[in-house]
Formats: structure tokens, C-alpha cells, sequence
């Protein structure tokens, strides 16, 4: 199972297909579509709000479908020389992430603009792409034993910066919404600092913890770059705020704790590195404590009905939504829990129950998800070369009657195309 969240929808990739949600309030968690075009979904990404999704399967790992999920047409597929770790996109790119090779196409007609090759291997596929599309900024690891990242301009395909960020191999990034502040985790999993884009300087340090290494699942950014949460293979999700502590406001308030802060300041240059480092690391400005330990799970925070919610998905299937003190802090209250799939039982169950039944004989009110199944040309097993001459990209032969036969993609309307600025509710 995949989990992908943008603000306030998600998509699951499961067993028998993907599933896309929208979030619009607390107790309401609305399936807008079941996609089946393909069993065990490892990968689904959708374009914000609009009806493009991105789909990769574990039955041809090596191969990316494009669809338009509410007309139920492929726009175009492309098979690629390995397994597809990752694709990431926006208004402007699709980013397709093997474990040596990154790819990079124009959203608007799918041409494979830049193939990155011979890059640092990357076995699980990390990347980040800017949601905005005015600098489309892709980060990557620039090496594979230590936390190096690369910022990529994918827009005019040239190397922004590199960052030495950590001293272990990466291990989760992400960008805020404006691409201005990139967040960066190392598979020690301790601590998570953020750093300034395009200049890669740091501004900010987080320490998660002290006692164990973990595995850092996801990282993400609130609308407003305010706070910033991050989820593990452990039972806590921490939150923390990024603010600049201003010296003049110590000194006029000269409370025990400042003081003490001070004279931590004056003790720490006299003392080892890695020390100092700890007493300048702030701690997590909130906390929640999930009732399962050792499962993967991704976060992000949203605005749900005006007020500020942490949202978890677990790949045991389920949503959690919690309140968040915006002011205070603290540990977070749950509200909601979501069901967003039926276990493994009850999906096997559902699968012989659909094998058993012979399709051409569905009554009419059959769902929409299994007419998009029926009605949908299958792809096409003629394959055309990509753009690229070496890397490794072929181009399958796109669906005659969808847009990008005459040109450009050309979706609904505007509203299912939203501008970045339209993604903070």
C-alpha cells in the first residue's frame, strides 16, 4: 500500500487498484474515485486536485500510466530501463526517480526533457519536488554514505546548489510550498534540520530524539512553513516550530529559564561539538503518541473546517486526524479515525467474489470505478523510443482520442487545475 497526501486529499495505492479521498472535514473522509486498472499499486500521485493521476503497479514496476481518472482514458505510459522507486510532479514536471537515473518530463505533453544518469544510488527512490511551479526546485541525494543533497533546477535543468546536510546517508526530504525552505532527515532519524533554498544555508535544527535511531517515514511542512511535522517507524509524531528566537526579546523578559539559557550559551563554547550542537537543537513543539509502533505511516499538516490538524496515514489503512494548539503545543488531541481500505482478508474475499462473477453481466448500477475499468482502452503494447537517447525511456503509443494526441493537456476546467496558492485550505 501507498499512502500520498497533498493537503487535503490522499490517495492509496492497495491490492486491488488506488483510491483517491478528499478531506473536507473532520468526519468526513469522501472516496472521490477507485481506480482498478491494475492490481497492487505501489505508487499513485495525483496533480493536486485535478483528474491526472500517475500509477505504477508491482505487476510492470518498470512502467508509469498516465490517466485522466474522470473521463476513465490513459493520457500516455512510459517503460523506463529499471523499477520506478518514486514519481513526483506539479503544474510544470513529472519526475520519475530510479535507483541511479531521475527523469524528467514536461507535464504538459509528457516530452522527456532531461535524464539524469549515474546518479548516487538510491534504493528507496527519495526525492522532492516543489509544488511551485515557478522554480520547480528537485532534491536528491548527492551521495550514498553521506547526507549530501543535490537541489536541481527542473525547470531551466541545471544543479542549484549542494547541501552537506547530515553526516549519515539522507533518509526523507521535503520542500514547503513556496520551494523556499527545504527539510532534510538522516537514516539515523535524530535530527532534522531545514535549510534556505536556493542558498542552502541552514536555518533551523530540530532534534527528534536522543535514545534510539529510527527510521524517519515522512516530513512535511504546514501551508504557512510555520511548523513542520515528522513521522517515524515509532509511536510519536512530532511537531516543531520554525521561529527565530530574537535576543532582544530574552532580554526583556528576564525569566529563570532565560537565564539558564544564557549561561547553557556561554558554558557550550567551552565544550565538545556534538555537545554545543545539542543545546542549540530546539525540541518538538507538539507531540502525538499513535496506538501502533513499527508501521510505516506518512503525515501532514492541514487547515480542516479554519482550524489547524495533523493528519496520519498508516499502512495498516486507517486516517487519523488530531487537533493541533496552534499557540501552546503540547500533545494532540485525536478526533477522527478513518477506515480507508478493508484488510487483506476482506479484500481477497472481495477479489474471488468479482473473479466468480462474469463482468459483461453486471447490473446496470454497477460502480463507477468497475464502467471506468470497462470503458477504458487498454494500453497499447507498441512502444515508440523516448526523447532520450540513452537513457533508457520508451514512450508508449498514447491514446488517440485523449488531448495529448492534438497537443497539450487540456483538463476540465480551471478549477481542477488549481494555482499553487489555492493549496492552503
Amino acid at each position: 500500500m501507498e499512502d500520498k497526501m497533498e493537503v487535503n486529499s490522499l490517495s492509496v495505492g492497495t491490492k486491488t487498484g488506488y483510491r483517491l479521498f478528499s478531506v473536507t472535514a473532520v468526519d468526513k473522509l469522501a472516496c472521490i474515485h477507485e481506480g482498478v486498472e491494475g492490481p497492487d499499486v505501489y505508487i499513485v500521485e495525483r496533480l493536486f486536485s485535478s483528474s491526472l493521476v500517475v500509477v505504477v503497479s508491482l505487476s510492470m514496476p518498470r512502467r508509469m500510466n498516465v490517466y485522466h481518472f474522470k473521463k476513465g482514458t490513459e493520457i500516455c505510459n512510459y517503460s523506463y530501463s529499471n523499477n520506478i522507486l518514486s514519481v513526483k510532479l506539479n503544474r510544470q514536471r513529472l519526475v520519475v526517480c530510479l535507483e541511479e537515473s531521475i527523469y524528467i518530463h514536461n507535464i504538459r505533453d509528457m516530452k522527456l526533457l532531461k535524464t539524469l544518469l549515474n546518479t548516487p544510488v538510491n534504493p528507496t527512490g527519495l526525492c522532492a519536488l516543489s509544488v511551485n511551479h515557478s522554480n520547480s526546485y528537485l532534491a536528491y541525494p548527492g551521495s550514498a554514505t553521506i547526507g549530501e543533497i543535490t537541489v536541481y533546477d527542473a525547470n531551466n535543468l541545471s544543479t542549484v546548489t549542494l547541501i552537506q546536510a547530515h553526516d549519515s546517508p539522507l533518509a526523507a526530504l521535503t520542500f514547503n510550498a513556496s520551494g523556499s525552505k527545504l527539510a532534510s532527515a538522516s537514516e539515523k532519524g535524530t535530527v532534522i534540520r531545514v535549510f534556505s533554498v536556493p542558498e542552502g544555508q541552514k536555518m533551523f535544527e530540530f532534534r527528534r530524539g536522543m535514545k534510539r535511531y529510527v527510521s524517519i517515514s515522512s516530513l512535511s511542512f504546514s501551508a504557512d512553513a510555520q511548523f513542520l511535522c515528522a513521522s517515524s517507524n515509532t509511536e510519536t509524531v512530532h511537531i516543531f516550530k520554525l521561529e527565530q528566537h530574537s535576543p532582544s526579546q530574552e532580554e526583556e523578559s528576564p525569566t529563570w529559564s532565560a537565564y539558564v539559557g544564557k549561561m547553557f550559551t556561554a558554558a557550550s563554547t567551552y565544550l565538545p561539538t556534538h555537545v554545543s550542537d545539542m543545546m542549540h537543537q530546539d525540541r518538538a513543539f507538539a507531540t502525538v503518541r499513535l496506538d501502533m509502533f513499527g508501521l510505516k505511516n506518512i503525515c501532514a499538516l492541514a487547515t480542516i473546517q479554519k482550524l489547524p490538524r495533523l493528519l496520519v496515514a498508516s499502512s495498516e489503512g486507517y486516517l487519523y486526524i488530531y487537533n493541533v494548539d496552534p499557540q501552546d503545543g503540547g500533545e494532540c488531541v485525536l478526533v477522527q479515525k478513518h477506515r480507508l481500505f478493508e484488510s487483506s482478508e476482506e479484500q481477497e474475499e472481495e477479489k474471488e467474489e468479482e473473479d466468480q462473477e462474469d463482468r459483461p453481466q453486471q447490473p446496470a448500477g454497477q460502480s463507477y470505478a468497475a464502467t471506468v475499468a470497462l470503458a477504458s482502452t487498454p494500453p497499447s503494447s507498441t512502444t515508440l523510443m523516448g526523447y532520450s537517447e540513452d537513457g533508457g525511456a520508451q514512450k508508449g503509443e498514447v491514446i488517440p482520442e485523449h488531448e495529448f494526441a492534438e497537443g497539450p493537456v487540456c483538463l476540465d476546467d480551471e478549477n481542477e487545475f488549481p494555482p499553487v496558492g489555492n493549496q492552503s485550505n
